[in-house]
C-alpha cells in the first residue's frame, strides 16, 4: 500500500508508555517450564517479562499510556478527537477496547475503535491516523499499541511462553505547526498466505471455545518460529528501505532504528541488512519480551524519554507480526 503526498503534515507531538509491575524472570519461568535463561538468552535475548495483574485488563494499560502520551503533548483529554487502540488481546470481541479507553480518558467527544494487525499493528494505526489527520477529517489522535499476552499464553509451550508479555504504548499525533517534526513516509504490506504460521486458532467464529476443546489450548498463541524468522528480515528489511527511500533519506541520515521487540537475532539481522551500526538501533527487548502491537510504541516512548533522539532528528520504526503483516515508518523528530 503506497503513500501519497500528504495534504497537512503530522507530527508526533507525545509519546507514553506503561508496563506492569509483576516482573517474570528467565529463572522464574525455568522454575515450571523445561528451560533456562542461558536457553532463553541466547536464542531470544529476552531475559524477564512484564506480566499484568488478573484485574488488570488491555484497556487499563492502554489508558495509563495513553494519559502519559496526553501529558507529554500538552493535551487534555478532552480535546482528543480520535482514538485507536491496536491489539489481538482485547477487554472483550465487542465492543472495542477502545471503547473502553474513551472511558476511562474521559474523551467523549473522540472517535474509538481497534485494529487487530497483531506486532505490525500500532505503525498500522500511525498510517490511519496520518491519514485521516492530514486529509483534514481530524485535527488529532491518540494511537496504542496494548496487549495483555499473558491471557492467551500457552505456558506449558516452552517455545512460545518464554517470548510474550504485557504493556501499552501510546502516541500523540497532530497537524505540525511551522518548525515542527513530521512523519515523512509510511509503508504498510500483508501476506495472507503465511496465516498458519503464528496464530490463535480458537476463540473465533471458525473453532469457538467449547466443552469437548477447553482443554485444548486452542485459544493460546502458537508460532512456526524458523518460518516466522525468515519471513520477518526479509519484509522488515523491504519495508524499512521503502520508507527511506521515500523519504530522501540515505543511511547516515539516520539517527535511530526502533525495531519490533521479538528476537534480538532478528534486530541483529535487520541492522546487519540496511547497513546500520548497533549503536542506532534501540533495544529494550531484554526487559519486556514481545509485547506485539505494544512493542514498538513502548521502545518509542523509552528510547524518546531517554534522549535517544532529538528534535530533527530521523527515526525508523519497522515491525512486523502474524498475518503475515508489516510497516514502517519514517519520521522527522
Amino acid at each position: 500500500m503506497n503513500s501519497s503526498t500528504s495534504v497537512v503534515p503530522v507530527t508526533i507531538a507525545g509519546t507514553g508508555s506503561y508496563v506492569p509491575e509483576r516482573v517474570l524472570t528467565n529463572d522464574e519461568l525455568a522454575k515450571f517450564v523445561d528451560t533456562s535463561d542461558e536457553w532463553i538468552t541466547t536464542r531470544t535475548g529476552i531475559k524477564e517479562r512484564r506480566i499484568a495483574a488478573d484485574d488488570e485488563f488491555t484497556s487499563d494499560m492502554a489508558t495509563k499510556a495513553a494519559e502519559r502520551a496526553l501529558e507529554q503533548a500538552g493535551m487534555a483529554a478532552e480535546e482528543v478527537e480520535l482514538i485507536i487502540v491496536a491489539t489481538i488481546t482485547p477487554d472483550t470481541p465487542t465492543p472495542a477496547t477502545a471503547c473502553h479507553v474513551q472511558a476511562k480518558l474521559g474523551s467523549f467527544s473522540a472517535v474509538a475503535f481497534d485494529i487487530s494487525a497483531a506486532c505490525s499493528g500500532f505503525l498500522y494505526a500511525m498510517k490511519i491516523a496520518k491519514r485521516l489527520i492530514s486529509d483534514g477529517a481530524y485535527s488529532n489522535a491518540v494511537i496504542i499499541g496494548a496487549e495483555k499476552l499473558s491471557s492467551v499464553t500457552n505456558w506449558e509451550d516452552r517455545n512460545t511462553c518464554v517470548l510474550f508479555g504485557d504493556g501499552a504504548g501510546a502516541a500523540v499525533l497532530r497537524r505540525s505547526n511551522d518548525g515542527e517534526g513530521r512523519i515523512l513516509a509510511t509503508e504498510m504490506g500483508t501476506d495472507g498466505r503465511h496465516t498458519s504460521l503464528l496464530e490463535i486458532k480458537g476463540g473465533g467464529s471458525a473453532c469457538p471455545i467449547t466443552a469437548a476443546n477447553a482443554e485444548s489450548n486452542l485459544q493460546t498463541l502458537s508460532m512456526q518460529g524458523r518460518e516466522v524468522f525468515k519471513l520477518a528480515v526479509n519484509a522488515m528489511r523491504t519495508a524499512a528501505e521503502t520508507v527511506i527511500e521515500r523519504a530522501g533519506l540515505k543511511p547516515d541520515d539516520i539517527k535511530l532504528i526502533v525495531p519490533h521487540q521479538a528476537n534480538l537475532r532478528i534486530i541483529d539481522a535487520i541492522a546487519d541488512r540496511l547497513s546500520v551500526p548497533n549503536e542506532k538501533v534501540y533495544v529494550n527487548l531484554d526487559k519486556y519480551g514481545n509485547t506485539s502491537a505494544a512493542a514498538v510504541a513502548i521502545a518509542l516512548d523509552e528510547a524518546h524519554r531517554e534522549g535517544r533522539f532529538k528534535r530533527g532528528d530521523n527515526i525508523i520504526l519497522v515491525v512486523f507480526g502474524a498475518g503475515l503483516t508489516w510497516a514502517a515508518t519514517a519520521i522527522e523528530w
